[in-house]
């Protein structure tokens, strides 16, 4: 290995990936002068448990390699490793025996780093070290980079809702005391060119707020003396978050709470006042604007422009590298004010009383992680009045939502899991007896279909009605072990696109090699999180959430809980990646070109899919087995 031409080759090759990519030249150089070539013959096993600890780090020049791990009970198959793939990098530095087989699948070419070279390597470049200690961490933020910069040159220029809201403070507050006049108060908001002031005693407990938004309504229309104390017209129970919080929390709770100021707290001091200016003053598209125009709509022509603009929103947000299930939450929450409104507005018309029903979201919507290709999984229900001409009331209505959803640009659902279906239309108990017949009588192939109304929320109307129903479903599901058996056997049908040496396992369509990212990949993930969740009692309805309490209730290690939420919020965003851009492959938004990505990508997908491979192995075992 010491051709000074050689080693220019290799060094070129290498420093397009990590952790070369990141390594000072000498230290890859080091690496190519200190390292050896061997060949391996297909079938050929490379490293072994059984061989104790590894005498080399093995890096793949030519070929590829397949690693197999034995686990209690089953056998499987963990990764394929390609040109350019590190192996055996952990165990090399620890001294410990390696976890997995590893076998030629094709002519390997290896370069061979002697461990006590590894040691000196791990020692002198910092690069390598952070690689090491955190390989598919790196991997992932390579990946998001690269992501990021595809979309963004798309995606409007804004400020990114990653951001700590401590880094976003731009003055000091103005807080004055309860008894302070509305004349000195409002001299204090011009003068200082600010939109709110906050009321506090002493300066520490904050009493209420009072913005240039209020003054226009409670005082001047309504004709109050400004000599009067602020404490007497001040916005109370006043919202807070700290400044750890990040700017997407402060966008949500401006949008749920219709409110234009936040004040943020250090250690429970008040250090600043972030508005919604603040936080979208670069953007031409914001949150809290768009969720404003759709509250204000008055029909659906103009609630059809709000649609468009959310999805201009998600493109912007994709380009500023916001993760999968900030996205999803951000995009499900905008798509629930949507469709809130339109049912206001179309309920009004029908004459129908809020109180006496409520809309539900299923499915996708249910759980708050939206991609931008959804169609429309709700349902309604309703109080029982003794009317016979109720119910075709309440489906003529649900009928006209579900059309002017579509409208909007979410597709009617192919599979008519709509309120509009009188299945689905139905009254509290008509709900009882339809989960009951699910859990106590419910064949495979019905629980396959009837998984997503298990994730079901009131969106607006009475969600009373859907509480009592909730506590029900749960005790009747973790108390029936032959459904949650029937629930794993239904979703083990589906497996992920990898073959028995670890490589992906496509299907060509329009002479594309494409998996179906959501049925093979997203949709097993949140079958396994649902049935887990329906069995441990856990409420959350979030597929992380179930996931991450999953971990804590099985006492599984964080370091696992942790891989399954990266490997599916690493699906999500590929999902999302490829349905922002438009480009469909026969007429399936979640169909990936695999030859489309790079080799990073390619390695993390493979290692998703052999993650989500690893939990529905655990779903078997614990259920089916």
């Amino acid at each position: 290995m010491s051709s000074p031409s050689l080693v220019q080759n290799l060094r070129q090759q290498l420093m397009q990936r990590l952790p070369f990519s990141e390594m000072a030249i000498e230290d890859v150089d080091f690496f190519l002068t200190s390292s050896g070539e061997a060949y391996f013959a297909p079938s050929e096993v490379i490293l072994a448990p059984a061989d104790g600890p590894p005498s080399f780090l093995y890096l793949i020049r030519q070929g590829r390699v397949s690693g197999k791990r034995v686990n209690p009970g089953l056998v499987e198959t963990v990764f394929e490793m390609e040109a350019g793939d590190l192996f055996s990098v952990s165990a090399s530095l620890a001294a410990r025996p390696v976890a997995a087989t590893y076998t030629a699948v094709t002519d390997c070419f290896c370069l061979m780093l002697p461990a006590a070279a590894l040691q000196t390597l791990s020692a002198r470049s910092q690069a390598f070290r952070d690689f090491a200690n955190n390989r598919v961490w790196m991997l992932l933020e390579q990946s998001r980079q690269a992501m990021r910069n595809s979309v963004a040159s798309k995606a409007l220029h804004e400020q990114s809702l990653e951001s700590r809201l401590g880094d976003l403070i731009r003055r000091v507050p103005i807080v004055t005391a309860p008894q302070t006049s509305l004349r000195e108060a409002l001299t204090l908001v011009h003068e200082k060119k600010v939109g709110s002031v906050l009321i506090t005693e002493d300066g520490c407990e904050i009493l209420g707020i009072l913005t240039r938004d209020d003054v226009l309504s409670r005082v001047t229309l309504a004709g109050i003396s400004l000599d009067t104390p602020i404490s007497e017209v001040m916005s109370k129970n006043v919202k807070t978050l700290t400044v750890d919080d990040t700017a997407e929390e402060a966008a949500v709770m401006m949008s749920q709470f219709r409110i234009r100021h936040v004040p943020v707290l250090e250690q429970g001091r008040i250090v600043g006042c972030i508005s919604e200016r603040d936080l979208f003053s670069l953007q031409r598209l914001s949150f809290d604007t768009i969720s404003s125009a759709v509250r204000m709509a008055e029909d659906v022509s103009a609630l059809q422009e709000c649609a468009a603009n959310i999805r201009k929103f998600a493109r912007s947000l994709l380009g500023q590298g916001v993760k999968a299930r900030q996205l999803t939450f951000l995009i499900s929450h905008l798509n629930d004010v949507l469709t809130a409104r339109l049912v206001v507005l179309l309920a009004h018309q029908h004459g129908l009383d809020l109180d006496d029903f409520a809309w539900i979201a299923l499915g996708s919507e249910g759980r708050s992680e939206q991609t931008i290709a959804t169609d429309q999984d709700n349902a309604l229900i309703y109080v029982e009045r003794g009317d016979a001409t109720l119910k075709d009331r309440y489906i003529a209505f649900a009928r006209e939502v579900n059309e002017a959803l579509d409208a909007c640009g979410y597709p009617l659902c192919k599979g008519n899991i709509m309120a509009s279906n009188p299945t689905l239309c139905l009254t509290q108990q008509e709900w009882r007896n339809r989960f009951a017949h699910w859990v106590e009588h419910g064949h495979p192939e019905d629980l396959l279909n009837a998984g997503i109304f298990f994730d079901f929320r009131a969106l607006v109307g009475n969600d009373q009605l859907l509480k009592e129903l909730r506590t029900e479903v749960t005790e009747m599901t973790a108390a029936t072990p032959r459904f949650l058996k029937l629930m794993a056997e239904a979703s083990l049908r589906n497996t992920v696109p990898l073959n028995w040496l670890g490589s992906l396992d496509t299907k060509k369509i329009n002479n594309k090699q494409v998996i179906d990212l959501k049925l093979q990949g997203t949709a097993i993930v949140v079958e396994i999180a649902r049935i887990y969740a329906l069995a441990h009692r856990i409420e959350a309805l979030n597929t992380q959430e179930r996931l991450a309490a999953l971990g804590r209730v099985a006492g599984v290690p964080k370091k696992e809980s942790s891989a399954w939420i990266a490997a599916f919020q690493y699906l999500q965003t590929l999902r999302l990646a490829i349905q922002l851009d438009g480009g469909m492959i026969g007429d399936n938004p979640n169909a990936l070109d695999v030859e489309s990505l790079n080799a990073v990508d390619r390695t993390i997908l493979k290692g998703s899919l052999s993650r989500i491979r690893s939990l529905q192995q655990r779903l078997e075992l614990d259920y089916v087995r």
